[in-house]
């Protein structure tokens, strides 16, 4: 369901070629980047790159950096990464930079399987010479921390449900969300992380039937900060992850301004597994499309690439 395919007739001399031409005229072609590399998928571009080193023995990333300025360049290098060093190289920023930024470990941890968590760590470990895990726990902390260490384990159980366990976790849930001592925060986070996703649809049904109240309202009301954020989130992308990135977009393009960082990242990164379902359930929600969103918002060569990433239908502009 992403709206990135592999394209078809692909040659990647062909391509490396081009790409060299529009990074290394007199002026930069723009145009010719976006077309070839939002028009390939990820494994397609690392075979570009490979065709390119051997042509020009330059790295492509280093000359997109250099050729490139502010957000286009960004988008345009986030493509250039593998899934999982892509996922590496954005919380390694949102853990070193100036600021801790805890949104972009919420989106990452809180939406990714339990192989692509694997993937992800061993690429930051390649990377950056450094644990994960070490990381989250020195530039985080309290119950955020210890519910982001859980997910960064990626033990989550998978395909397993349990109906006769459901009513009794459901049962400490609705006790942490009364209670809140640090014990029960820990239990609450305990389950949300490993407990497979088939057994928590069931809690939250139980969970309903028990407090008569929806598991996010009950949440929302009962803790706050980032501690707060991190589980609704874990809760939605249990529930539709589509539909938690579609939330996520719209507040991004909608309630600060536009917070470019958070679009080229989900943009890029859902690019190929369900970017063609987010575009629908924003359009659901939202009442316009996430194409007329984005156009509203960005412009330039960057508008561009966004849009060609989206993708959009005739009734989308």
């Amino acid at each position: 369901q992403g709206t990135i395919l592999p394209a078809p007739n692909f040659n990647p001399i062909v391509d490396a070629q081009l790409l060299g031409g529009a990074l290394q005229g007199i002026s930069c072609e723009k145009d010719v980047l976006i077309e070839i590399l939002t028009q390939r998928c990820n494994s397609q571009r690392l075979m570009i790159a490979e065709a390119y080193r051997d042509m020009y023995g330059r790295d492509l990333i280093t000359d997109l950096k250099e050729n490139l300025s502010h957000h286009f360049k960004e988008v345009m290098v986030g493509l250039m990464y593998p899934p999982a060093s892509y996922d590496a190289h954005e919380l390694w920023h949102a853990l070193k930079g100036v600021d801790t930024e805890e949104k972009c470990l919420i989106d990452i941890l809180a939406s990714r399987s339990n192989m692509e968590i694997f993937q992800m760590k061993e690429a930051y470990l390649m990377q950056y010479n450094t644990d994960l895990q070490q990381d989250i726990d020195s530039e985080t902390s309290g119950h955020f921390r210890d519910t982001l260490m859980n997910l960064a384990q990626g033990t989550r159980m998978e395909g397993y449900a349990d109906p006769s366990t459901a009513a009794q976790d459901a049962m400490i849930l609705w006790e942490a969300c009364q209670r809140k001592t640090g014990e029960h925060k820990n239990m609450l986070q305990m389950i949300l992380c490993n407990r497979s996703h088939q057994q928590l649809w069931m809690v939250f049904q139980e969970f309903q039937n028990i407090s008569g109240q929806d598991i996010v309202d009950a949440i929302n009301e009962c803790y706050d900060g980032y501690f707060q954020e991190l589980l609704v989130a874990i809760v939605l992308c249990i529930r539709d992850k589509p539909s938690y990135f579609a939330y996520r977009l719209y507040n991004a393009i909608h309630d600060f301004g536009f917070h470019n960082k958070t679009v080229i990242r989900i943009l890029i990164a859902r690019s190929e597994i369900d970017l063609m379902n987010i575009r629908q359930r924003y359009k659901e929600r939202y009442g316009k499309s996430l194409f007329h969103d984005i156009k509203h918002f960005a412009s330039g060569h960057y508008e561009s690439a966004l849009l060609a990433i989206c993708a959009g239908d005739t009734e989308d502009y």
